[in-house]
């Protein structure tokens, strides 16, 4: 039974990490206001986040755990994003930069991770077996 919840929170969770990019997109061309597009955006990336780490620790519990170590370093970038890299993007944008870096140039960096950990989800669900 739980591997089978497994699975549903697993593609639920694959689902809302390929679609968030396009969520945001229209929040952004929706909403005329671009700081509280932000503010929404960074409120579903934050629990896209927590998503992907309670699968992860959820897979733990599981007997085949091995077979997820793509979606644990999907779940680690993202929460390196979340817990790490925003801080960071949050100086930048207060400061004018962090590090040396812009806060476009740490909001790129961000979303090569989010590029990353979608890409280790679709190597998770390609190979995995669902028989």
């Amino acid at each position: 039974m739980i591997r089978k919840l497994f699975r549903v929170l697993l593609v639920l969770w694959a689902g809302s990490l390929w679609s968030l990019p396009w969520v945001t997109w229209t929040l952004f061309h929706a909403q005329s206001d671009r700081h509280l597009a932000g503010v929404l955006a960074g409120q579903l990336f934050s629990i896209e986040t927590y998503v992907g780490v309670s699968v992860a620790a959820l897979a733990l519990l599981l007997p085949g755990r091995l077979k997820f170590a793509w979606g644990y370093f999907a779940a680690s970038l993202l929460a390196l994003n979340e817990w790490g890299l925003r801080r960071v993007m949050d100086a930048a944008r207060v400061h004018g930069a962090a590090a040396g870096l812009t806060f476009g140039a740490w909001h790129g960096v961000s979303m090569v991770l989010y590029l990353i950990a979608s890409l280790a989800v679709i190597v998770l669900i390609w190979n995995e077996d669902f028989r």
